[in-house]
């Protein structure tokens, strides 16, 4: 793999951590150097952290507070 793209990859704790999970990456990172941005667009995936698992996690959250509320207005009624 190219030296610039190990050091850039090494230099984010997420994009390492991902690597050495799918060592797939490696091969495809050495033979097609260009597929960076796809690799990094992965590893948000992975991770979980692209902007509509961060809607979802603010949707569900609020779920759950909704059902809070309602779950103690219903004891406070009786």
């Amino acid at each position: 793999m190219r030296q610039d793209v190990m050091q850039y990859i090494y230099s984010k704790n997420e994009l390492k951590e991902f690597i050495r999970e799918q060592p797939y990456w490696y091969r495809k990172l050495s033979r097609e150097p260009e597929t960076l941005e796809q690799f990094e667009i992965a590893a948000l995936n992975y991770f979980k952290k692209t902007i509509p698992h961060q809607v979802e996690r603010v949707s569900n959250g609020l779920q759950i507070a909704s059902m809070m509320m309602g779950m103690l207005q219903s004891l406070n009624a009786n």
